[in-house]
């Protein structure tokens, strides 16, 4: 006996829910309440005298310290001085270790040759390389790029190295045999499928790169924010300490933003894949 018939009417599209389906203003305010709790509690407690002001100093005070900073010690100056350091070792510790995450993912003799050396180095503590750094290279610029560059380097190259080993082979093997091979094979094929784990890895690298950068300005520095930092830590000056701390934690959102901004120029498709 045949089934009856069912017909199951017109196809339907399926409903794609996109970036833009989400209450943005919403998000925002949800993200801000922390914050906000935060900084009310702080202005709260420093304003009815319940924490001393030179243990920890009211919002106000902040600001005001801020603008002494901006037009007294040129703020700005020491910011891009900062972040010229920050960027600049990142960019050799990055590229480094995308180079190395490639060939390594990609070759056995790369995997041989640099795998078990990376993964030595990186368990040393790069604090412990501040003393061995200044004797080596003294303590101009290049010390301090290099500690930037060396703690920048290891998570880019693991997760590139990841990026790369988790591709899938078939599609490697197709590619081939449509006529891709060597380093435009690499180039449209497996670079873009490992390219989610490639941007984590920079996500990872921008943010110890700013937290190196701390480290890094210990040696020897006539400017910088942590000049500055070291300057009000001798001075006891707390104001001028948690205006730096507030400095490197916009400049870390800062990072994240940027990394966030490339995701989406570089896959716009994953705003797509997400439900929530």
């Amino acid at each position: 006996m045949n089934a009856p018939f069912f017909d199951p009417g017109p196809l339907v599209r399926p409903a794609v829910r996109t970036s833009e389906d989400k209450p943005g203003r919403l998000s925002l305010a949800r993200r801000a309440i922390g914050p906000l709790l935060v900084l009310a509690l702080w202005a709260g407690t420093t304003g009815l005298g319940l924490v001393d002001p030179s243990v920890l100093p009211s919002p106000r005070l902040l600001i005001a310290t801020t603008r002494h900073l901006w037009t007294e010690q040129d703020l700005l100056h020491q910011i891009l001085v900062s972040l010229t350091r920050a960027f600049a070792g990142a960019a050799f510790g990055v590229s480094l270790g995308l180079l190395l995450g490639v060939i390594a993912g990609l070759t056995r003799l790369g995997e041989e040759l640099f795998d078990a050396t990376l993964q030595m180095m990186r368990t040393a503590p790069p604090l412990a390389l501040v003393p061995l750094f200044i004797v080596w290279f003294g303590v101009d610029e290049t010390p301090k790029l290099l500690l930037i560059g060396l703690a920048t380097l290891f998570p880019m190259y693991l997760n590139t190295y990841s990026g790369v080993r988790n591709v899938d082979r078939k599609v490697v093997e197709a590619s081939r045999t449509f006529g891709l091979k060597g380093p435009r094979l690499i180039r449209e094929v497996v670079l873009p499928l490992a390219l989610p784990s490639i941007l984590t890895g920079l996500r990872f690298s921008l943010g110890v790169s700013l937290l190196m950068l701390i480290a890094a300005e210990t040696i020897n520095a006539q400017a910088g924010l942590g000049y500055l930092l070291n300057t009000a830590q001798v001075y006891q000056q707390v104001d001028v300490i948690l205006v730096c701390i507030f400095i490197y934690a916009v400049l870390g959102l800062g990072a994240d933003l940027f990394v966030r901004l490339l995701e989406r120029l570089l896959m716009p498709w994953r705003a797509h894949l997400a439900a929530r």
